[in-house]
């Protein structure tokens, strides 16, 4: 029987997003709230249950399924699929996901960090495509960055590279998930995005309204935004200058913001980058948006079956 299908996993620290993919296209997904499972047995049985509840909606079996792709917000152990944490996820300790999730599907999985899958997707299919160095950055919960070199994910000697969110800023500063100080996520994530919202307005607002104020010409929103972009530019700078990327591609929630994340960003990375290397790279808004950890998911999937067909 031909294996037609592939499931995609994006898990997050606020939601979980599963799709059913066909041809590199989602034609069915389930939407769920992270904290809806609790402790991480109840969030693995989530997985297992969600992904037949497609099945069964799609009226297809696990033998039209080549496996599944999960992308994870943490550093991971790609070889033997084994979890180490989660910065923003308690209870997640060196957890073996990948042999648990095969048990209870009966299918074969595939385990990486999440900012990992969005950087392939955006480089196989998305603002990148063509491209072959190139960064991406995930600005949500957290903030996670995959790293493409010559085309293929370079995921370092313990396939924990790319952690862009916990390079520190500054010598002293705030204390981050992650156990470090000043890592570039305290200042850009979404958390302590709306925690400076709500010490700047009194209340609290979600993001898509700060974004709406700043558009309406709101100074305070504005400002916000605009610290927002400062230490991105900064931490993206000395990437830059250190990798020398075609393109840095940014997605996430937070990169919603538009204009007042880009344009700020790219006027700090070329006032702080060095000459060569801010003239070359691009700084590209992610284009496949929300869809993008479960596709890149799918084509880890792709992948590694050819890769071990032959």
């Amino acid at each position: 029987m031909v294996k037609n299908y592939i499931i995609g996993i994006d898990l997050g620290a606020t939601n979980i997003k599963i799709g059913l993919i066909r041809k590199r296209r989602i034609v069915l997904r389930a939407v769920v709230p992270t904290a809806t499972f609790g402790i991480k047995e109840n969030l693995i049985a989530g997985l297992s249950n969600a992904a037949s509840g497609l099945f069964l909606e799609a009226d297809i079996t696990k033998n039209n399924v080549a496996g599944i792709g999960i992308g994870v917000p943490g550093p991971v152990d790609f070889s033997r699929g084994v979890v180490h944490f989660f910065p923003n996820i308690k209870g997640w300790c060196n957890v073996a996901l990948k042999s648990i999730m095969q048990k209870k599907t009966h299918l074969p999985v595939v385990i990486d960090n999440d900012a990992n899958l969005m950087s392939l997707a955006e480089t196989r299919i998305g603002a990148a495509i063509g491209l072959k160095n190139v960064i991406g950055i995930t600005l949500g919960t957290g903030v996670g960055g995959g790293i493409i070199i010559n085309g293929e994910l370079y995921r370092g000697s313990s396939f924990c590279a790319g952690e862009a969110g916990h390079i520190p800023l500054n010598e002293a500063g705030p204390k981050c998930n992650c156990g470090g100080r000043a890592c570039i996520e305290r200042y850009v994530g979404n958390r302590y995005i709306l925690r400076n919202v709500r010490k700047t307005f009194g209340k609290g607002i979600n993001l898509e309204a700060l974004s709406r104020l700043a558009h309406q010409g709101n100074a305070k929103a504005i400002g916000i935004w605009n610290g927002v972009a400062c230490h991105l530019g900064v931490g993206l700078s000395g990437i830059i200058n250190f990798l020398n990327p075609d393109a840095v591609v940014i997605g996430g929630g937070v990169s919603n913001a538009g204009k007042f994340i880009f344009d700020k960003a790219r006027e700090v990375i070329k006032e702080r980058s060095m000459p060569t290397q801010a003239k070359t790279v691009k700084i590209l808004k992610a284009k496949l948006g929300n869809d993008a950890g479960m596709i890149g998911a799918a084509l880890l999937v792709e992948e590694t079956l050819v890769k071990n067909e032959k």
